[in-house]
C-alpha cells in the first residue's frame, strides 16, 4: 500500500452512492482526505483544494458523464489528473480518455491495489505538475522585468547569435549589446548561457504561438 502524505485530496465523483462509500472508506484507510460528489455539476461548482489532489471519475452517469466533465475541466483549465473508473470501457472510451489527459483508466473488475497504486500516481503527476506550472510563473514573472531591448537581445542571443550579429540586427553598438545581455542575464537570475536558453525554451517552447 502506497504511503501517503497528509492533506492530499482524492475528489470522487460517481453517481452510485454505495460506490462512493466503498471508494471513500478504502481512500481513507489508506491515508488519503476524500471528497464525494453524486455528479459531475456538483463537482465542477465545488472549489479545488490547494493541496495535491486527483480526480476519480465515473465514466457513464446521469446528466454530464466522465468525459464531458473532463472536457469542462480542460476548457475551464482546472488543472487536476483524472483516473477512469467504469464497468463499461471500450478501446475508443479508453483511448478518447487518455488522449484528454487522463492518467489512468480502470475496468471492473480491479483490485483494491489496482486503485490505490493509480491515485498514487495521479498524486505524483499532480505534485510535478504543480511545481513545474510555479517554476514557469516564477520565469515569467522574471522576464516582465526586462525592457522591450532587452526582451530583444535575449530572443536574438538564444538563437546564437554573437554580440556583433546582435548589434547588427537591432542596429546598435557591440558594446550596447553587451550591456544590455549582462542586464538580461541578472534579471533572468541565469547562471550561464545554457541556463539563459533553458529558460527561453521553457518560456516560448518550439511550435507554440
Amino acid at each position: 500500500m502506497p504511503v501517503t502524505e497528509p492533506g492530499r485530496t482524492v475528489y470522487v465523483v460517481d453517481d452510485d452512492a454505495s460506490v462512493r462509500k466503498s471508494f471513500g472508506r478504502l481512500l481513507r484507510t489508506a491515508g488519503y482526505q476524500v471528497e464525494t460528489f453524486a455528479s459531475a455539476d456538483e463537482f465542477l461548482s465545488h472549489p479545488l483544494a490547494i493541496e495535491p489532489g486527483c480526480l476519480l471519475l465515473d465514466l457513464k452517469m446521469p446528466g454530464r458523464n466522465g468525459l464531458e466533465l473532463q472536457e469542462a475541466l480542460v476548457a475551464a483549465r482546472k488543472a487536476i489528473p483524472i483516473i477512469f473508473v467504469t464497468g463499461h470501457g471500450d478501446v475508443s472510451t479508453s483511448v478518447r480518455a487518455m488522449k484528454g489527459g487522463a492518467v489512468d483508466f480502470l475496468t471492473k473488475p480491479y483490485s483494491a491495489e489496482d486503485l490505490l497504486e493509480a491515485v498514487e500516481r495521479a498524486m505524483a503527476k499532480d505534485k510535478r505538475d504543480r511545481r513545474e506550472r510555479a517554476q514557469l510563473t516564477d520565469l515569467e514573472s522574471r522576464a516582465r522585468l526586462l525592457t522591450p531591448r532587452e526582451a530583444e537581445v535575449l530572443r536574438l542571443v538564444v538563437r546564437g547569435l554573437l554580440n556583433k550579429q546582435v548589434a547588427a540586427e537591432l542596429g546598435i553598438s557591440e558594446k550596447t549589446v553587451k550591456v544590455h545581455r549582462a542586464r538580461v542575464m541578472q534579471k533572468m537570475r541565469a547562471d550561464s548561457m545554457a541556463d539563459l536558453v533553458r529558460m527561453a525554451g521553457r518560456l516560448h517552447p518550439p511550435g507554440a504561438h
